[in-house]
Formats: C-alpha cells, sequence, structure tokens
C-alpha cells in the first residue's frame, strides 16, 4: 500500500485499492449483487453479512477513492480505507450532517450549489435545529469572524457552484483549529476532482463528490462518496452509512469505479479545454466578465497556482445582456446541450438562476451574484476547435 501511495495520481486511478479477484484472478472486480452472505456460523463470516454494511465490489470502489484522496488510513483501520459511497452526493451530504447534534453550529461557504443549500436551509434547519451561518470563506478574515468556539462543522465548496470562488484550505484549517479545535472540516471536491485538488492534503477531515460529475465521467450514475482521514471519525461516519442505508449500489460502484479509471486522461482534456474556452469568451465583445481561476484575471489565481493542479472544466461567465439574450445563446448552441450536472465527457450548458440554484432565494442569488445573465458551461472532451466554433455560432446570433 506504501508503494502505491507514493505512486503518481494518473497510476492511483487504474490500480489505486484494486487486487486481483482471489478466487478467479479476475483483474476487474465482479459485481457481487448478492443482498446475504452465508455464514459458518452466527457472527463467523468473511467479512461480509448483509449487503448494505458491506459489498465487495463497493469497497473496490472506495478504496480506490481513498488513494486518490491521499487517505492515511489502511485496511487495518477501516475495511474501505475509511471511504463511504452512497447512492448520490445528497444522500452522501445528508448522512454527513447526522455527525452533528440539535442545535450544532455549522460555517458553511455562502456560494454553494443550490441542492447543498436547499438541504441546509430548507431541511436541516427545520429538522436538526442547525445553526446555519453562511459566510464567504474565500475570504479568510470573514471566515474567522464567523468561526466560534461553539462551531461544530465547516463546510465548504472550492471551486464553488457557480461563481468558481476559491477558499484557501490550509489558512480554514489553521484558523478553523485555532478558534474550533474539535469542528470536523469537509470540503465538497466535486469541482475539482482528486486530480486537480486534494483537501485532506490542506489539513481537512473529510472530502465528499457527487461522483455523478468527474468521479464517473459518463452522466450514467448518480452516487457520491466521502472520504475520511481520522480512523475514530471513519468509525462515526461507518455506523451511519449503515445505520442510514444510503448506499451504492454494486452495480453503480463497478459503473463508477470503471469511469474513475479513465479519471486522470478526462482531466487533462477538461482542464485544456476549459482554459481555451475561458480565454476566448474573455475576448469576446458579448461577454462582459468570465469567471474561471486558470485565468490571471481571477482574483484569486495565485492561490489556484499554489492549491490547484488544474483548472478543471467549469467555467461561468456574464453575457451582455438579458434573460431574453441567454435563451437565444442556448438555443443556438449545437454541441453544448442545455442540461443539469456536469463533469461527464459531453459539454452542457447551464443557466443557473433558473436551473441549479433556482431554489436559493432570489435575494440571495442577486447577493451572491447568479443574476439571469449568468452562464454555467461545462466544457467536456470533444475537439476544442468545434466548441469553439459552437460558441462563436451561438453568440454571433445573439
Amino acid at each position: 500500500m506504501s508503494s502505491e501511495r507514493a505512486s503518481r495520481i494518473d497510476t492511483r486511478v487504474i490500480h489505486g485499492g484494486q487486487r486481483a479477484e482471489p478466487v478467479t484472478g479476475a483483474v476487474v472486480p465482479p459485481i457481487f449483487t448478492s443482498a446475504t452472505f452465508a455464514q459458518a456460523a452466527p457472527g463467523e463470516h468473511k467479512g461480509f453479512e448483509y449487503s448494505r454494511s458491506h459489498n465487495p465490489t463497493r469497497y473496490a470502489f472506495e478504496r480506490m477513492m481513498a488513494s486518490l484522496e491521499s487517505s492515511p488510513l489502511t485496511e487495518d483501520d477501516d475495511p474501505s480505507c475509511g471511504t463511504f459511497a452512497f447512492a448520490s452526493g445528497m444522500a452522501t451530504m445528508a448522512t454527513l450532517l447526522d455527525l452533528l447534534a440539535t442545535g450544532d453550529r455549522i460555517v458553511s461557504m455562502d456560494d454553494l450549489y443550490g441542492g447543498s443549500r436547499r438541504l441546509l436551509s430548507m431541511v436541516r434547519e427545520r429538522s436538526q435545529g442547525l445553526d446555519l451561518a453562511y459566510a464567504d470563506l474565500s475570504d479568510p478574515e470573514a471566515f474567522s469572524a464567523a468561526m466560534t468556539p461553539d462551531t461544530r462543522m465547516v463546510w465548504v465548496e472550492t471551486p464553488t457552484n457557480p461563481m468558481m470562488k476559491l477558499a484557501d484550505l490550509s489558512a480554514l484549517a489553521k484558523i478553523a483549529r485555532r478558534k474550533s479545535p474539535d469542528a470536523i472540516l469537509v470540503c465538497d471536491n466535486t469541482f475539482a476532482s482528486p486530480v486537480n485538488q486534494r483537501p485532506l492534503e490542506h489539513g481537512f477531515d473529510i472530502v465528499m463528490h457527487s461522483t455523478t460529475k468527474y468521479v464517473n465521467g459518463h452522466s450514467d450514475v448518480v452516487g457520491g462518496v466521502a472520504v475520511v482521514k481520522d480512523a475514530a471519525l471513519a468509525a462515526r461516519v461507518r455506523f451511519l452509512q449503515n445505520a442510514i442505508g444510503a448506499v451504492m449500489n454494486p452495480f453503480d460502484a463497478y459503473l463508477t469505479l470503471r469511469g474513475v479509471k479513465t479519471l486522470a486522461v478526462r482531466m487533462e482534456r477538461h482542464n485544456t479545454n476549459g482554459l481555451a474556452i475561458a480565454r476566448f469568451l474573455e475576448q469576446h465583445p458579448k461577454v462582459e466578465r468570465v469567471l474561471y481561476p486558470g485565468l490571471p484575471s481571477h482574483p484569486q489565481h495565485e492561490l489556484f497556482q499554489r492549491q490547484m493542479d488544474g483548472a478543471g472544466g467549469m467555467v461561468s461567465f456574464y453575457l451582455d445582456g438579458d434573460l431574453d439574450r441567454v435563451k437565444k445563446l442556448v438555443a443556438e448552441l449545437r454541441v453544448f446541450q442545455l442540461a443539469e450536472s456536469l463533469g461527464a465527457i459531453e459539454s452542457l450548458v447551464n443557466h443557473p438562476a433558473i436551473m441549479t440554484h433556482a431554489s436559493v432565494p432570489s435575494e440571495t442569488r442577486s447577493a451572491l451574484g447568479i443574476t439571469d445573465s449568468l452562464v454555467r458551461l461545462s466544457v467536456g472532451i470533444e475537439h476544442v476547435e468545434d466548441l469553439l466554433a459552437d460558441l462563436e455560432g451561438a453568440l454571433s446570433a445573439v
């Protein structure tokens, strides 16, 4: 395991946490669909009792993600190296929030995926009595002001959805440890992928992904995963995963593991295509502003260079015009498809105010900058010249 974790991530996406199947020697982990497993005597088994609790296919995927996100835990610490796969990204988040007790304080990034804010503000604030504090965590001083000794969890996205703000993870971790040493630090790493960013390496306790996005990368599986750095905390999450039961099923684990093996080569293309699209848009007269960490014009470009290995394929921009012009733009696109989600091989265009962030109150959207003229692109791995031509044609028609 130590030699594996010393390997570069391009190698770990192929071999991380994997071994040949012991009975047949199969290189690809089989899909174990069995709901239950035979026991030699009560309580005597081969490590598997019931598929909600333990499943070999899910374990294979979970161990892979532990390797990619640099978890220090081994199989001696936890069967899946402190990593837990769920039925969706939201199921992952919901389970992690159950680490908190009723009334606990959570400090969250103000710019979040709309579904994440909906779960926090419209569900758990009511059902769990969470004391929510939203702050601009791209500003360490704002984070320090929001942190109190009774803060029990910090929830951050970086880059954020859809405003592409960055949070200095190392700086936040230092502030949090000083202000509230027992707070659980969670980073949603969906926009970056472990190829471009690994939050555990910057002092965070848990990193999560909607594996529906870059990790699987093919728009055909919904899932989520959480990677935990500490064995005691991992034991708590394992209890919750089993008790709540929103686990990833074996076939989805197999498909997602299959998808992740091309993550490094896909991210290389996402990174180059995303930068090319961002540069093109930044120079276009019908575009007011581009939000992309890989551009020198991004206010946190220096942090991007320190913290990330690539800027990915997520590009947000403000069109010079109103909602009608935005609707015209997306109607004219041919390669970019108008759809929810992101991070897959095909290019998508999204209107956050109406689509992914419609559940966010209008006054909050306005304060964050999610206006009717904001467009979010998920740049895929098609030939970049075809993507540029598609955008040029659509912009010319506006």
